[in-house]
C-alpha cells in the first residue's frame, strides 16, 4: 500500500514540476492521512466482498429449503448461542468463578440487565458512552442495556442505604452489552465476573481482589509463567498533573485519554490533551510519568514521602504476605478508561503478548457522590471478562473434555418392562444420582448401551424379564474402575437392593 502511495506521489510531483509549479513537501500528518485514507479504501473493498459472500450464502441456505420464511440461524452479529456443549464450558468456569468468590467470603448479587440510561452517561469522554445499546421505552424512558455492572452495584448500595453493613463482600457475574467493534477476544456481549469490596479504606482491599483474581488463574491451571498484573496508582499521574499546576477537573479525562494510547496515533493523543488545555511541557511530563517500570523510578519521579509511594509499597508487601509476588509487577503505564477510578488500578495481562487485557479494576472511592449520595463509600473491584480467559485457556489447552453429566442410563428390554425400569430410575434419582432413562427402545438393545456410552454416561442399566424375576438388573460400567471392556460383555447382575 505504501509503495501504491510513494508511487502516486513521484507522479504528481512529476507532473507538477514539468507545469513549472514549486511543490510544498507534505507533512508527517498529511502522509498518515494519506496512508489512513488509503487504507480506508481498501476497507471499503474487502467489506464490500464480505457483504457479496454473505449475500451468497444467504442465497445458498435458501435453495436448501422450500420455506419462503427461512430465518437466519446464526445469532445477532457480536452475540453467542450456547447449545448444550458450549453451556457446559460456561458452567464450568462460572462455577470456577463461584468458588473463589466464596472461598473469599464473598456473596453472591443480581440486578436487571435493562438499567435508566444515565446511570451511566457520565462526562468525561469513556468510549463505554458511545458503545451502549439505549433506546426509549413505549412509556417515554430512556434505557440501556448494562455496559457495565459496577453503577449498579452503586445504585443498589446507595438502595440498601443505613441498613448496609459495611464493608461489603459481593460478587456478580452479569451479561453486558456494548456496541463496538468484533475483535479477539472482544464481542457485543460477554459476561464478567465482579468482585467489589466496599467500606475498606485501606490497601489491604486491593491485595484481597488481586488474591482472588490469582487463585482463580491458579485455580484453572496457570501460573505466573503465562499470566501477570501490571499494577500503578492514579494517584502517581494526579501527583504529577498537581504539581505542574494541572486543574483536578481535568484529571479524569486525562486519564481517559492516556488509556488510547495504545489504540490511536501518538499525534492524535497529543492533540486531544493539547485540547484540554495542556501545555507541551506537561505533555511531555505525562508521557515520562507513564514510562515508569519501577517503584524506584516512581519515587525519583515523586519524592520517597510521596503518598502514592508507601500505598504501593505496602500492596506489594501485602500481595507478597499471600505468596503471589511473582504474579504483579509495577507499571505506570497503566490508568484504565473508566473515569470514576481514584486510586490504584490494574490489568492482568498474558506475557505472550497474544491478547487484550484479561480482566482489569482498581479503586473508585467517589462513585456514590457522583450519583449523588450524601457521603463517599471507599470501594475497590475488578471485573473478568468470560471471553478472553476461555480464548487463553483453549489455547494452553487447560479447558476440560465436559460430558453432559448423566451417572446412569435406564434401559428396559422392551415397552412391558418399562413401569419396572421406572421403578430403578426412581430408586437411583432419589439416591441423588443423574438418571436418564430411554424413552424409546430401539430394536436392537446393543444400540441403547452404544447411546449410553456416547452420552458419557458412567453406567448402562438393562432391566429385562429374566433378571427381574429374581429382583436383580444388569449393571454395564462404562467408565473408571470395573469398566467393562468387551462390548460384547452385556454386564454383571446385581441385585435390586444393593444398587446405589
Amino acid at each position: 500500500m505504501q509503495a501504491r502511495i510513494r508511487s502516486a506521489r513521484w507522479l504528481f510531483r512529476r507532473t507538477m514540476a514539468t507545469a513549472g509549479l514549486e511543490l510544498k513537501e507534505p507533512s508527517k500528518r498529511e502522509i498518515l492521512n494519506d496512508e489512513i485514507s488509503e487504507l480506508n479504501k481498501q476497507l471499503n473493498e474487502k467489506m464490500a466482498q464480505m457483504a457479496a459472500l454473505d449475500e451468497t450464502k444467504k442465497k445458498g441456505r435458501a435453495k436448501k429449503s422450500d420455506s419462503k420464511s427461512l430465518i437466519d440461524v446464526d445469532p445477532v452479529q457480536g452475540t453467542r448461542d450456547f447449545p448444550p456443549e458450549e453451556m457446559r464450558v460456561r458452567n464450568w468456569l462460572f462455577s470456577h468463578y463461584r468458588k473463589v468468590a466464596q472461598q473469599f467470603g464473598f456473596e453472591e448479587y443480581d440486578a436487571p440487565v435493562l438499567e435508566a440510561e444515565n446511570l451511566y452517561t457520565r462526562k468525561a469522554g469513556e468510549e463505554i458512552v458511545q458503545q451502549m445499546f439505549n433506546f426509549t421505552t413505549k412509556g417515554g424512558h430512556k434505557v440501556a442495556l448494562r455496559p457495565e455492572m459496577t453503577p449498579t452495584l452503586a445504585r443498589l448500595v446507595m438502595q440498601k442505604g443505613q441498613s448496609l453493613l459495611l464493608p461489603i463482600k459481593w460478587f456478580s457475574i452479569p451479561q453486558c452489552w456494548r456496541y463496538e467493534a468484533i475483535t479477539r477476544g472482544r464481542r457485543r456481549e460477554h459476561f464478567q465476573w465482579n468482585m467489589d469490596i466496599l467500606g475498606v479504606t485501606g490497601i489491604t482491599a486491593e491485595a484481597e481482589i488481586l488474591a482472588a483474581a490469582i487463585t482463580f488463574l491458579s485455580n484453572v491451571g496457570l501460573t505466573s509463567k503465562d499470566v501477570g498484573f501490571k499494577v500503578n496508582s492514579r494517584k502517581l499521574l494526579q501527583t504529577v498533573l498537581e504539581n505542574a499546576g494541572v486543574p483536578k477537573d481535568k484529571f479524569a479525562p486525562v486519564c481517559v485519554i492516556v488509556d488510547k494510547m495504545e489504540k490511536i496515533e501518538e499525534e492524535e493523543v497529543e492533540k486531544m490533551l493539547s485540547d484540554l488545555g495542556l501545555e507541551k511541557s506537561i505533555i511531555k511530563n505525562i508521557r515520562d510519568t507513564l514510562s515508569l517500570k519501577s517503584i524506584d523510578e516512581m519515587v525519583e519521579a515523586v519524592g520517597d514521602d510521596a503518598e502514592v509511594v508507601k500505598e504501593l509499597r505496602d500492596l506489594f508487601r501485602i500481595i507478597d504476605a499471600y505468596g503471589y509476588s511473582d504474579w504483579i509487577q509495577f507499571d505506570a503505564s497503566v490508568v484504565r478508561g473508566l473515569a470514576y477510578y481514584t486510586g490504584v488500578v490494574f490489568e492482568c495481562f498474558d506475557r505472550e503478548g497474544v491478547f487484550r487485557a484479561i480482566c482489569g479494576g482498581g479503586r473508585y472511592d467517589n462513585l456514590m457522590l457522583t450519583y449523588g449520595h450524601n457521603k463517599a463509600i471507599p470501594a475497590c473491584g475488578f471485573g473478568f471478562g468470560d471471553c478472553v480467559i476461555m480464548e487463553l485457556l483453549q489455547e494452553k489447552k487447560l479447558v476440560p473434555e465436559l460430558s453432559p453429566g448423566v451417572q446412569d442410563l435406564i434401559i428396559p428390554f422392551n415397552e412391558s418392562m418399562r413401569s419396572n425400569a421406572i421403578t430403578v430410575l426412581q430408586k437411583l434419582r432419589s439416591a441423588g444420582r443423574s438418571v436418564d432413562i430411554i424413552l424409546k427402545n430401539p430394536k436392537n438393545p446393543k444400540a441403547s448401551f452404544t447411546y449410553a456410552d456416547r452420552i458419557g454416561a458412567e453406567r448402562a442399566i438393562f432391566v429385562a424379564p429374566s433378571e427381574w424375576e429374581s429382583n436383580s438388573v444388569v449393571v454395564k460400567n462404562l467408565r473408571g474402575e470395573g469398566k467393562h471392556k468387551d462390548d460384547g460383555d452385556r454386564g454383571t447382575s446385581v441385585k435390586i437392593e444393593d444398587l446405589e
